[in-house]
């Protein structure tokens, strides 16, 4: 770094105003972010209602923070209430809650939190060396390549269908068919709609995620009501360096799974994360408990992955102008609005936006490991409370949540239904998991599909070959057939076939 680039990096650490809005930004995004329904995105748009008349490194100081903040926040309640704050928590809530359930809701944030942080750091290292590059491999993506990477998603769902694989499929087909209710984005016209206007505008991933998250674990744990809750422990809130040592090599294998899908535009955190646990279900030969019920490992994976993808997001953003998520795309107009046009000119015309940038994100990742160890106290008294005092604050918050959306009577409605629906399923052995993932993945392989099918002309078979001719679109491919055979009774013929080949070699 030169001397006028590290004036750059530590101008937001020098400067008490840019400092003291940093810090504002990250504990306010913290509880944004926990509080579902108040999405980083909607929080990052009010932001720039008041923010425009502002200096343009004041305004971004503030985004930043609750950027960072909001992505770790909606963790919390994932871990204490099986309610995920924020989409890129969901992954979260698979291992966290059973935790809290064990009444090591303190361990559990306090390991995420320094995971969280350690992922934010890679994603950050990522963007300040290798942007450009990493931009224009995401550049190389075309709509085969998004198709092939949301299959590769939703077959997810063996990782998140318990014990049926057949019921894992059920509920991820029903996501699918969920998400795309709603107006065709090519033809306009209305599907699954059933006539019905209200349905024109689609079924929103997080009111479906609180509806079958919250609203159903709560009406779950109504049959649990008399049972005393469980006394949390919090006195070892910090791990030792031990604990963090050890699950270091996964905490930085999920971090660059985060950074690459955070690259990709139109992704984001919800994606990598759940990427990020399938690979920790794959990989762990060992974990500390087993998936679903508890492991950290299952834990620490999309807590890394989340967060590194802050900084995989913003690497296209500022090289090339492409929002890598929904919150980049607010920043964009921020910039615009500031008068500042990102893209490969950014970095060539304003060098110190970007150097600010990446020293701000740093300083927020900071004040995120001091703040996240702090109040985590009080957080964990969440768990502690009566059921019966619990039980309706959970429905009231999700009821709250969901009508800050898009201030919609009919949307609360709509997750009442699904939290009654989840019910159900839960009663009967399904996963709610799996259908979150088709609600999210659904949309995205609807429309991959069909433009990359329109861009060979509606010539079908030359839309399969490009699946084998295309470098990257070969690699992609034979990742989801290799994760095909490894779901299926193939798998265990594969590895005796090869066993037996050894041993005849020997």
């Amino acid at each position: 770094m030169t001397e006028s680039t590290l004036s750059y990096f530590f101008m937001a650490w020098l400067n008490p105003q840019l400092l003291l809005l940093t810090a504002a930004g990250t504990l306010s995004g913290i509880y944004v972010g926990a509080i579902p329904g108040l999405s980083v995105t909607m929080a990052v748009s009010i932001l720039i209602s008041f923010t425009f008349s502002w200096d343009v490194n004041n305004a971004l100081a503030l985004m930043v923070g609750v950027y960072c903040g909001g992505v770790y926040g909606g963790s919390r309640t994932a871990i204490l209430l099986n309610i995920p704050g924020a989409p890129a928590a969901i992954a979260t809530a698979f291992d966290g809650f059973p935790l809290a359930q064990r009444g090591e809701a303190g361990r559990a944030i306090g390991v995420s939190t320094i995971i969280s942080v350690m992922g934010g750091f890679i994603g950050i290292v990522v963007l300040a060396l290798a942007a450009p590059k990493v931009a224009e491999l995401a550049l190389k993506f075309a709509p085969r390549d998004y198709l092939l990477l949301a299959i590769m998603g939703l077959l997810l769902v063996g990782s998140l269908s318990g014990e049926s694989m057949a019921k894992g499929l059920f509920a991820g087909a029903l996501g699918v068919i969920l998400g795309l209710v709603g107006m065709d984005p090519l033809t306009a016209e209305g599907r699954f709609t059933f006539g019905t206007v209200s349905l024109l505008g689609g079924v929103h991933f997080v009111i479906a995620m609180i509806g079958f998250f919250g609203v159903s674990e709560a009406l779950v744990q109504l049959h649990q009501i008399d049972i005393k809750p469980i006394k949390q422990d919090v006195t070892k809130i910090i791990p030792s360096w031990s604990v963090i040592a050890k699950y270091i090599p996964l905490s930085i294998r999920a971090s660059f799974i985060g950074v690459f899908i955070g690259a990709l535009p139109g992704t984001g955190g919800d994606i990598a994360a759940l990427l990020a646990y399938d690979h920790a279900k794959r990989t762990v030969k060992k974990p500390s408990r087993k998936f679903g019920e508890g492991a950290y490992e299952g834990l620490i994976a999309p807590e890394s992955a989340n967060n590194a993808a802050i900084g995989g997001a913003y690497v296209p953003m500022l090289t090339l102008g492409i929002p890598g998520d929904a919150v980049t795309a607010v920043f964009i107009g921020a910039l615009f609005i500031h008068g500042l046009k990102p893209g490969p000119m950014l970095m060539i015309e304003t060098p110190h936006l970007f150097w600010f940038t990446v020293g701000d994100l740093v300083l927020a990742n900071i004040f995120l490991l001091i703040f996240g160890l702090t109040g985590i106290r009080v957080f964990a008294k969440m768990v502690e409370l009566r059921k019966g005092i619990l039980i309706p604050a959970i429905i009231v918050l999700s009821v709250v949540g969901t009508y800050a959306i898009k201030n919609s009577l009919m949307d609360v409605y709509w997750m009442l239904g699904f939290g009654i629906f989840g019910y159900f399923l839960k009663t009967y052995g399904f996963q709610v998991g799996p259908i979150i993932l088709g609600v999210i993945l659904g949309p995205l392989m609807d429309e991959s599909y069909r433009q990359a099918v329109m861009s060979t002309r509606n010539n079908v078979p030359a839309f399969l070959l490009d699946l084998v001719t295309n470098p990257l679109s070969l690699v992609l491919t034979l990742a989801v057939i290799f994760m095909l055979v490894n779901q299926t009774r193939l798998w265990p013929w594969v590895l005796k076939f090869f066993k037996r080949k050894k041993a005849q070699i020997n």
